[in-house]
């Protein structure tokens, strides 16, 4: 059994037990967090939603939160004598899926 949801812009397929990075929510660790925008919902027959399913959910829980590894970007413009150098940590939280209600 797995399901579509939306979550900081982006729809993920998740499946239950599967450990999923998103972009970071307001939570604590150990919290439960539900997901209401559910676009698929398959088991041994699919509910595609229009464009959600009404009452469907998953519900996940939050194993951490955390920063990605440091991106280095890096601006030059030719001629100019401008060059700067700068690093980036996203924010993400980490979590657990735990039960797909549809």
């Amino acid at each position: 059994m797995y399901a579509i949801i939306i979550t900081g812009g982006k729809q993920l397929r998740v499946e239950v037990g599967q450990k999923i990075f998103v972009e970071k929510l307001t939570a604590e660790p150990g919290a439960k967090v539900t997901f209401d925008q559910v676009l698929l919902v398959a088991d041994k027959t699919i509910k595609v939603g229009n464009p959600t399913i009404k009452g469907a959910s998953v519900t996940a829980k939050v194993e951490k939160q955390g920063l990605s590894k440091k991106l280095t970007v890096f601006t030059y413009k030719s001629k100019h004598n401008v060059r700067r150098t700068l690093g980036h940590r996203q924010p993400y939280t980490s979590l657990v899926i735990e039960a797909i209600n549809g």
